[in-house]
């Protein structure tokens, strides 16, 4: 059995995928450690897993585009080793970085490639990035440095924990990030600069940044749900408890029902998000006595 699974999806990446499978090859060959080289190809109408399995890749492939989570979750499922390392099939990703991931893997459960600012990236994805990292900072409670890299290791175990929640989309990396930290499991993040994708970018901004938005507020609600229904309780409460006292004291009207009603939703949704923190504390108490 091989010590470490690399994880390689590919959609239509017949141009590259053979250097990205020849450069992890050439990578962990100098490494202390038995390995794997594991290409999905999701449904490709091109040469992708002709060319992967020329470079020295096994191959398992998807009758269909099924998304590019779909084909992480195929490899976690299908993965021998005890580490699982996924990274891009579009030649973005450098392999060189992969022992320093691996070296993390001695302490933590979960080692991510964190993005630097000499990484060659588009100014929107940069900017929006940005952005993820501090909100999922914040449901968190600790540092997020890259929510949305593709680049890590993590413990095949934890994996196989969080892949039947991690979703379809490019948003796979957000949701297993947010899942291992909340989870309580140990999370350490490395530096790396990736280069400029092969082809087009599969992304859509619009429609994959908001996916994106509305997963981790998914898994926050899930996991911690006071860190969202506690801050929208607040503002309801203290919107209607302004307005009253406006009305009141500006306006010389009486404290109206729209304030009060405001102020009423905001104990409902206070306790709903009480109640669903107690949901989540004995979900894990059942699964910690179960294992």
């Amino acid at each position: 059995m091989p010590d470490v699974s690399v994880i390689i999806p590919a959609f239509r990446e017949e141009n590259v995928i053979g250097t990205v499978v020849a450069g992890v090859l050439q990578v962990m060959e100098t490494a202390s450690r038995s390995f794997e080289i594991l290409v999905v190809d999701d449904g490709s109408d091109d040469g992708t897993a002709v060319e992967a399995e020329k470079a020295g890749a096994r191959v398992i492939s998807h009758p269909y585009n099924m998304g590019n989570g779909a084909a992480v979750k195929t490899g976690i499922r299908h993965a021998a080793g005890d580490i699982l390392v996924t990274l891009d099939g579009d030649g973005q990703h450098d392999p060189e970085h992969i022992p320093r991931l691996l070296e993390k893997m001695d302490c933590y459960d979960m080692a991510v490639g964190a993005r630097g600012g000499d990484s060659e990236s588009d100014i929107h994805r940069a900017a929006a990035n940005k952005i993820y990292n501090w909100f999922a900072t914040y449901i968190c409670k600790r540092r997020i440095e890259d929510l949305t890299s593709g680049f890590r290791a993590i413990r095949a175990d934890v994996a196989r924990q969080f892949v039947s929640m991690l979703p379809n989309t490019f948003s796979y990396p957000t949701t297993i990030t947010m899942a291992v930290v909340r989870a309580g499991f140990s999370l350490a993040y490395v530096p790396i600069i990736t280069r400029r994708r092969v082809g087009n970018s599969k992304i859509k901004l619009v429609n994959d940044g908001s996916r994106f938005f509305l997963i981790i507020i998914k898994i926050a609600t899930l996991f911690s749900p006071m860190r969202v229904f506690l801050p929208v309780s607040a503002v309801m409460f203290l919107t209607g408890l302004g307005y009253g006292l406006f009305k009141i004291i500006f306006m010389g009207g009486r404290y109206g029902p729209t304030s009060a009603m405001l102020m009423t939703m905001a104990v409902v949704v206070f306790m709903v998000g009480l109640v669903s923190e107690q949901v989540a504390q004995m979900r894990y108490d059942r699964k910690e006595r179960r294992e």
